[in-house]
């Protein structure tokens, strides 16, 4: 199993998805960083309501998550086959690099740290898609939700062990994301613009995982 595809190294990225949109939310402006569909459902009753401004606020968000995804295949298309860095790595290093940008802009400028924590978050669903070998996204929990009640379910149904274990891996998933956005809604009080660093500290921490692991450098997955 890749180092990418721990739970442990899951746990640390969803435990930081939870933080940043708890950050967004309560720092900047009420925008969700990771939630683009009530970001979605924000931006068409806006619209529809004739306050183009206020809908602007949710629509650019959502155009930096697709920008996001775009850029970060893209990287992993370029360096799919370098044996030097690998494109996980290389997406991690442009993540903490905006997120550390973001710590630094004021408060005045919450648009703009809005669409950099949108465009870095979105680099990390597309990047870590696995858990186990199990489908999961780290900075949302809706298909989490489906994945671990659906395997639940056939687990009390067939008693196949596998499905508990399948279950279990994204309830878990689940809580931790929950108490990182509950550990960033209580921080993002006391630090303020700066709570976002600890996302920073976190996914070095994931970064230098994977510099311990020599074979996820060579893997091509």
């Amino acid at each position: 199993m890749q180092t990418s595809e721990s739970f442990k190294l899951s746990a640390l990225l969803s435990f930081s998805g939870g933080l940043q949109d708890a950050y967004t939310y309560n720092v900047r402006g009420n925008i969700f960083a990771n939630a683009q569909t009530g970001n979605v459902v924000l931006m068409s009753q806006n619209f529809m309501q004739g306050d183009v401004t206020q809908a602007l606020r949710y629509m650019w968000p959502l155009v930096s998550f697709a920008c996001g995804v775009f850029v970060a295949e893209r990287i992993e298309h370029r360096l799919k086959m370098n044996e030097k860095l690998h494109w996980r790595q290389a997406i991690l290093f442009v993540e903490m690099i905006v997120l550390a940008i973001v710590g630094l802009l004021p408060l005045s400028m919450e648009m703009v740290a809005n669409i950099m924590v949108s465009f870095a978050c979105a680099m990390q669903v597309q990047t870590f898609r696995k858990v186990h070998g199990y489908g999961y996204a780290s900075t949302m929990c809706i298909g989490n939700l489906r994945n671990g009640t659906e395997s639940l379910s056939q687990y009390m149904r067939n008693k196949d062990k596998e499905s508990l274990r399948k279950a279990l891996h994204f309830f878990g998933i689940i809580l931790i994301f929950a108490i990182g956005a509950g550990v960033g809604g209580i921080l993002s009080g006391m630090l303020g613009i700066r709570t976002i660093w600890i996302s920073v500290a976190i996914l070095l921490g994931v970064t230098l995982m994977m510099l311990n692991r020599p074979a996820d450098s060579r893997d091509a997955v």
